[in-house]
């Protein structure tokens, strides 16, 4: 297993100072995304993917990962509304090809949320035949698609990802512990979806509260390190603490949970 940062996390700094402060901290990988600063332009990735990837190749880190939103928020072209599916499979072809040329693993899409006449089984069904299909697109190049469940999508339980990932053969998930923690599930519950992490994200947080100091939350990461390598996941744990409005997540300084969870995950490792 090996540690990444995000450029979500680092919200000030450009891209390269972004991947130049993971290679100081000696992590030297870097997962990206479309947010802040540091953020890629969608926009001018969908248009010129090759140009793209050739220019992120030059930062001098590993890039483990991208994660990949379709519309400008959390319910904007979400993969739970049918409407959406054909402009997002054309975008994600031009996705799939930046992935593939800048030597990416893996990339996240979220689930999608209960639209307006949906419940959370419609949502489901509607998000499992968007995944099938961006599934198709990514695997003949060797890209694994993952999606991550979070508070505020349907996709709320350890329970339905099981049901989802039943439903869309070769979907893997970027597992991140603490949205499950957050709404009040043990640990212990969320450790059944280990086997199908492709992609680990990695804060601290307890029930109620999305991101917490490493010191006052409940996830407990010798087991949850222990947990992912019973399960043979040998893959990136990308650190995501964060500042922004979301979940109120605004109150952590970012670097120093950053730097005590990196030391956190070596001592296990070593």
């Amino acid at each position: 297993m090996k540690l990444s940062l995000t450029t979500w996390s680092l919200r000030s700094l450009t891209l390269q100072e972004a991947a130049g402060l993971s290679n100081l901290l000696g992590i030297g990988a870097l997962d990206l995304g479309y947010f802040y600063r540091p953020g890629l332009d969608r926009e001018a990735l969908i248009a010129d993917p090759d140009g793209t990837a050739d220019r992120v190749l030059q930062l001098g880190v590993a890039l483990p990962n991208l994660y990949h939103l379709f519309g400008s928020s959390l319910s904007d072209r979400n993969l739970a509304d049918p409407v959406n599916r054909e402009r997002n499979e054309a975008d994600f072809r031009a996705v799939v090809r930046f992935a593939k040329r800048g030597g990416l693993e893996t990339v996240f899409v979220l689930p999608g949320v209960v639209n307006p006449g949906q419940d959370r089984a419609s949502a489901l069904a509607e998000s499992a035949e968007s995944l099938r299909r961006l599934v198709a697109i990514a695997a003949p190049a060797g890209i694994q698609l993952t999606v991550e469940p979070h508070v505020h999508s349907y996709l709320e339980s350890p329970t339905l990802v099981l049901d989802l990932l039943d439903r869309v053969p070769g979907l893997k998930l970027t597992l991140d512990y603490a949205h499950f923690a957050c709404l009040g599930y043990r640990q212990e519950e969320i450790d059944g979806l280990a086997p199908h992490a492709a992609h680990v994200h990695l804060r601290q947080a307890r029930a109620g509260v999305l991101q917490c100091k490493l010191s006052l939350g409940t996830l407990n990461f010798g087991a949850m390190l222990g947990t992912l390598k019973g399960a043979g996941y040998n893959g990136y744990l990308s650190i995501e603490y964060v500042h922004q409005d979301y979940m109120d997540g605004q109150h952590d300084d970012v670097l120093t949970e950053t730097v005590d969870m990196r030391d956190c995950v070596r001592e296990w490792l070593a």
